[in-house]
């Protein structure tokens, strides 16, 4: 039914099968043939990956298209604008590389150590519990129901044993060496299960409701029977029985306590939560006892005590209701206060190392991680943590929908030693999850499997060879350093897997190479190997699950529709979002409760919570409150030193027990980062103190340097663009391996409502941000994003221009453009033709090139030359103006006004100054070669204004209408009173004196002539056309008479009159009338004669220079 798709795969298939294979006959259509050099580029490689079966997805994609392709044959038809091209799978571009990026991977030593002083440096731990005296732990023992006060100390004397490994003394050795020794020499053993074993024993004898409680429960309120963890305070010894006999059978290196359900939470069934410290305590007393006399028995086989947290009977990700997905029946903090209690009963009965295990909730976990944290942070010790994950089914996920791997990434924050799966599943069936987490758990790996799967009775079938056999294939491919059994293993099976294990070798630890992001969801996510939808080294943070980022998210925040709000959530994901961004800020909302109940049930649904969750918000106490129901490991967004330093650590250091990644906005005590430097002085101070002093993962750290907005017409925004690509590289050079993050939306908000010009500036950002400085992360709507090559050519040259600040014009461009698109976007909806698309800035094409176009420039000895003979010669004027006779000239002169015949000529004598520069004689020099000396030695000065010095003269002379018109003009039928160059003829002595002036006070070397309105045109005005070869004349004599008087007192200083020609009262451009824009008042002839008869009376009368003024 899509031929066009049809068409293009018979082209790839025949293009091949001919050319190379040597097919010659088909059944065709010769019409609908296609050519293969005319198949567009993608639907080449669709079809290429179809026809020879390249990847899985061929088909698929082929499918997509071919929608794509049906949706654009009904648009057609409908005349509807054709739907999105689908992109198919794009390439991966390569991430930028940093000379940290370049370090080769080195052996390790050992496990990620924990940051704490006594984690890094091996210091042993003293076993004098009772020298921990925090005010949290003193409390837990001050109520406390053991019936004496119990010993909290265990050291042991130095001397006790030798000092080389496998030999081991409390308080003298590390327990943290010890424990690499063993697990990199051998694949070392835990025991097995503990209900298994009361279960055995009270087959063999009575252990009923009475026996469980003992004297010490006999009158309590409620049934204890089942209750296995109070059988160490009342049969103590069936469970130190149990423990010798894994310990001695079995030949366990370690024994986990009797303390699965010792929580007040699970102990809440039998309302003993008043004794849960005492429960551990005894739990692990009674395996110090046993695990030293057997270590006795043989000192190069140290036994241990682990000291075993379960995860409780709740769970914080889990509703207990099937009508609301927001319940939980236990809070984040309520189970680390329970964990805590825990803790301290476990290490003052003596337990070595803490076990978190049987995990099928992650959120329990790190609650009992963080619980772990806080009492090693009070104490001041190194316990190695172990951690021990369930994966409940075939899935391989947990109870709470975690894969094996997003369960480690949620955890490895705590440094876990070891780290493994047990429970739930036999051996064989966990072996494809146990290889998954061999190849990425950078710890130790333990396995401790059921002995096979429960039969119909509950019961379990695996003899002691079989499940040592099932365990086999761990130890063959190398990927275990400790081994034990869980449900249904008992002593003999603890015995057989040790006699399997021994002939193989541990798991060698992972080389340490360059750390990385690694966020989780319900499945794990590293950053730092993330391409997005576009093949871009780039983390899509999905931004419409944010009240600022989405009007529809907002309304249904606001009206509480939280179902629906997930589906914009899924359909982020759907789109390519790596992470869901959630932000509820808003006045009118309690963003407290918002972002609690959101997370809540955004963890319950599988399409949204298999990605990683950035927690956003302005008030630290709502990512906080967020944080605490994420079992995975997401971003909290954000902190920054704006709220002072010490605020900044506290906030950080409490985010790094939480485990999480955090965005550092480049915000300091003074404000906002705008400029380059100033981002990266605010990073790097922060980068200093974040893993300096907080010891912060460098790698969790995103900096958002602030991406802010271009294109608003401020000139001191159009560099924000540069300012952020460019800080974004030196950040990373400076901060290793730190992200670099940013709300993209930002950039391009002054051109909001027009998502195709948006979208575009942020894909010619991005494409540089990304791929040139490093930029990993962005807030972003990824079923927008537009890729880089996808863009108009036109379009990415303006959005290029505008990004980068390459011309004053390219937010004017811009905009331009933006009118046009929203044109389009009417057009389009009305069903109308299409506007013209404006040009823009065409780029210059360049111009061909001849000999002559690539000669140098050459420098200048003077200004460019008229054509004439005599300027080309420098041919001196040789100021005798009556041999010009020209006809023109003659008829001007003939009807000039003088009253006697005027002097014409006023060449000097040839020896009357010196030859050289700066003299000057008239007649003998080239008046063009002197100004060029002159000009070019100094600068020249001319003189000032003629209308000033006149009415200057007038405030203290009289100079009036009579003054004005003198002899000459007595009778005048007008007024000439203002017309200043009438004063030539009827007050010579004013206009030379004027002249005189600027000579010798001003010093000036040239002075115009008073003429400036004295053209037939400017003098109808007064009726004094008829004057006007007179008026230039005496303008231009009085002038030179004056200049020859002050140049021969100083001949080197020659004087110079420059003849006048002012503009006249009329303009040849611009009409007189408002009504006509055609109308003139004079005409360019009209003009040229009267600026004609103006020269040849400045000319006669001895002008040297002519001013067009």
């Amino acid at each position: 039914g899509v031929m066009k798709i049809r068409e293009s795969i018979h082209s790839v298939f025949l293009q091949h099968a001919i050319l190379e294979s040597g097919m010659d006959v088909g059944i065709v259509n010769p019409h609908e043939m296609i050519a293969y050099d005319d198949l567009e580029d993608d639907m080449r490689i669709l079809c290429d990956n179809l026809v020879f079966n390249k990847n899985e997805e061929a088909t698929d994609d082929m499918l997509e298209r071919t929608t794509y392709e049906r949706a654009c044959v009904v648009a057609r038809k409908k005349r509807l604008p054709l739907p999105r091209k689908p992109r198919g799978k794009m390439p991966n571009l390569p991430r930028l590389q940093f000379d940290y990026d370049k370090v080769a991977p080195k052996p390790a030593v050992e496990p990620p150590l924990p940051t704490s002083e006594a984690a890094q440096n091996h210091v042993p731990n003293p076993y004098l519990n009772s020298k921990s005296t925090h005010e949290k732990i003193a409390a837990i023992r001050a109520k406390a129901s053991n019936p004496t006060k119990p010993n909290l100390d265990y050291a042991q004397e130095s001397g006790m044993y030798p000092e080389s490994f496998p030999h081991f003394v409390r308080g003298r050795d590390s327990l943290r060496e010890h424990i690499t020794s063993l697990f990199t020499s051998r694949i070392a053993l835990y025991d097995g299960a503990m209900g298994t074993m009361i279960q055995n024993y009270a087959k063999r004898n009575r252990l009923e409701e009475e026996e469980y409680r003992g004297d010490r429960f006999k009158d309590w309120t409620c049934n204890t029977k089942g209750n296995n963890d109070q059988l160490s305070i009342s049969q103590p010894h069936i469970i130190q029985g149990i423990y010798r006999e894994y310990l001695e059978v079995g030949g366990s290196d370690m024994i986990g306590t009797n303390t699965f359900s010792s929580t007040t939470i699970a102990m809440a069934d039998y309302e003993m939560e008043d004794y849960v410290y005492e429960l551990n305590y005894e739990g692990a007393r009674l395996a110090r006892e046993v695990c030293d006399e057997v270590t006795a028995k043989d000192p190069t086989k140290p036994r241990f005590v682990v000291g075993a947290i379960g995860p409780t009977n709740r769970t914080g990700s889990i509703s207990p209701s099937v009508e609301d997905p927001a319940a939980r029946n236990v809070t984040f903090d309520e189970l680390v206060d329970a964990y805590f209690e825990q803790i301290v009963g476990l290490m003052d009965g003596g337990s070595d190392i803490l076990m978190v295990e049987t995990i099928f909730d992650t959120l329990n976990a790190k609650a009992a991680l963080y619980a772990v944290g806080e009492y090693l942070e009070f104490t001041g010790l190194d316990i190695p943590v172990f951690v021990s994950g369930t994966l409940v089914d075939q899935s391989g996920r947990t109870l709470s929908g975690q894969t094996g791997e997003a369960f480690y990434a949620s955890i490895r924050h705590a440094k876990p030693m070891c780290v493994g799966l047990n429970c739930a599943l036999g051996a064989e069936h966990m072996t494809p999850f146990v290889e998954r987490l061999a190849k990425c758990v950078e710890c130790f790996l333990h396995v401790y499997s059921n002995a096979g799967l429960p039969n119909a009775m509950g019961g379990y079938d695996e003899s002691p060879t079989d499940m040592a056999e099932a365990n086999k294939v761990f130890f063959e491919n190398g990927w275990l350093n400790m081994v034990g059994g869980c449900c249904g293993s008992t002593p003999p099976h603890i015995k057989a897997i040790r006699e399997t294990s021994e002939s193989f070798k541990p798991r060698k630890l992972p080389d340490v190479g360059r750390p990385k992001m690694w966020l989780s969801g319900l499945e794990d996510l590293v950053v730092d190997d993330v391409h997005n939808h576009l093949g871009m080294p780039f983390l899509n943070v999905g931004e419409r699950c944010n009240i600022s980022g989405s009007i529809r998210f907002k309304k249904l925040m606001m009206a509480g529709d939280y179902e629906t709000a997930m589906d914009i959530a899924k359909k982020q994901v759907v789109d390519g979002a790596h992470v869901i961004d959630i932000n509820v800020d808003d006045g009118m909302l309690d963003g407290l409760a918002a972002m609690q109940k959101f997370v809540k049930i955004a963890i319950t649904e599988p399409e949204v919570s298999k990605v990683p969750f950035m927690l956003d918000a302005s008030k630290f106490e709502i990512v906080l409150a967020g944080l605490k129901w994420c079992q995975g490991k997401c971003i909290v967004n954000s902190i920054s030193l704006k709220v002072g330093e010490e605020l900044f650590k506290e906030q950080a250091t409490l985010l790094k027990k939480h485990g999480c990644a955090v965005v550092v906005m480049a915000f300091d005590e003074e404000g906002q980062a705008a400029t380059e430097s100033e981002k990266v002085r605010i990073c790097k101070r922060s980068y200093d103190i974040l893993v300096d002093e907080v010891h912060f993962p460098p790698e969790d750290i995103i900096f958002d340097p602030n991406v802010l907005t271009i294109g608003t017409g401020m000139e001191e925004h159009a560099n924000y663009g540069v300012d952020f690509i460019n800080a974004t590289k030196t950040i990373k050079e400076q901060c290793p391996y730190v992200k670099i993050s940013g709300g993209i939306s930002n950039l391009s908000f002054g051109f909001r409502g027009v998502m195709k010009i948006r979208e575009s500036i942020h894909s010619v950002f991005l494409q540089h941000a990304i791929l040139e400085s490093g930029m990993d992360v962005g807030i972003v709507n990824p079923h927008e994003m537009i890729a880089y090559d996808d863009l108009e050519d036109d379009m990415r040259i303006l959005c290029d221009n505008l990004v980068f600040n390459k011309n004053e014009e390219a937010t004017d461009d811009m905009l331009e453009r933006t009118t046009y698109e929203r044109a389009c976007v009417v057009a389009r909806k009305k069903r109308l033709p299409l506007p013209r698309k404006p040009r823009g800035k065409m780029p210059n094409l360049p111009r061909l090139q001849f000999d002559y176009d690539k000669v140098a420039p050459k420098p200048a000895v003077e200004p460019p030359l008229p054509t004439s003979e005599a300027a080309q010669n420098h041919v001196p004027n040789p100021y005798l103006n009556s041999k010009s006779t020209h006809e023109k000239i003659a008829a001007i002169r003939a009807k000039a006004s003088n009253p006697t015949k005027p002097n014409l000529d006023y060449a000097q004598e040839s020896g009357m100054y010196p030859e050289s520069f700066p003299h000057f004689v008239r007649g003998r020099d080239s008046l063009r070669e002197h100004i060029t000396s002159l000009f070019t030695s100094r600068i020249a000065l001319y003189d000032g204004a003629m209308g000033t010095m006149i009415q200057n003269y007038a405030k203290r002379n009289r100079l009036e209408e009579e003054e004005y018109r003198g002899d000459r003009f007595k009778d005048w039928t007008c007024n000439t009173k203002g017309n200043n160059d009438q004063l030539s003829i009827s007050q010579p002595h004013i206009i030379q004196g004027i002249y005189r002036e600027y000579l010798e006070v001003g010093g000036s070397d040239m002075i115009g002539t008073n003429t400036f309105s004295s053209t037939t045109i400017a003098m109808a005005d007064y009726e004094m056309e008829d004057y006007v070869y007179e008026l230039n004349y005496e303008g231009a004599r009085l002038a030179r008479e004056v200049c020859d008087e002050v140049t021969a007192k100083d001949p080197t200083k020659p004087r110079f009159v420059v003849g006048a020609i002012g503009p006249t009262n009329r303009t040849g451009s611009i009409s007189p009338s408002v009504e006509d824009p055609a109308a003139r008042n004079v005409t360019f002839d009209e003009l040229v004669d009267a600026y004609f008869e103006q020269i040849v009376g400045l000319m006669d009368g001895g002008s040297d220079i002519l001013m067009v003024e």
